[in-house]
């Protein structure tokens, strides 16, 4: 009989990449970056899911994640020109996701205070989402269009 030693780095989904390093004295592991258009989008929340799993995020707080990257991965969509960037990586303690796009951009004050819709607001209900589920947002400009950071700490 022979055992096979299964190591953590043999855990890592296929799709999840992973290179450490030190920036700022944190902890940082790129687990996945993908370009993605309104087909690719079912994939893109499997492999997120996956990759937060891996990463350590909890249960109860992964669906969460997955449904806040599904939010700004489906603006940029639909507003910036059917196509986005998907960076995301463990930094610290956190799980941080980075959408960037080339739309127009935009800014934080696009988010409603309360849920749209109360207020007779049309939209902004995904942004206003993502605010409340996640423990850190950041909207800025970037190259061309506009780069959303959403994070969650893992603990």
């Amino acid at each position: 009989m022979s055992l096979t030693l299964v190591t953590r780095e043999a855990l890592v989904p296929a799709d999840c990449r992973r290179r450490s390093a030190n920036r700022a004295g944190a902890h940082l592991e790129q687990l996945l970056h993908r370009r993605f258009t309104a087909g690719e989008l079912p994939r893109l929340r499997v492999l997120v899911e996956e990759c937060a799993a891996w990463a350590g995020l909890s249960e109860t707080r992964r669906g969460d994640f997955v449904l806040a990257v599904d939010e700004i991965a489906s603006n940029a969509i639909e507003h910036a020109g059917g196509k986005g960037s998907l960076l995301l990586r463990r930094v610290g303690d956190e799980l941080e996701c980075r959408i960037s796009d080339s739309g127009p951009g935009f800014s934080e004050d696009v988010i409603p205070q309360i849920l749209p819709g109360l207020d007779g607001a049309t939209s902004g209900r995904g942004l206003w989402l993502t605010r409340l589920v996640t423990d850190r947002l950041a909207i800025s400009a970037g190259a061309m269009g506009a780069v959303v950071t959403l994070a969650m700490r893992l603990r």
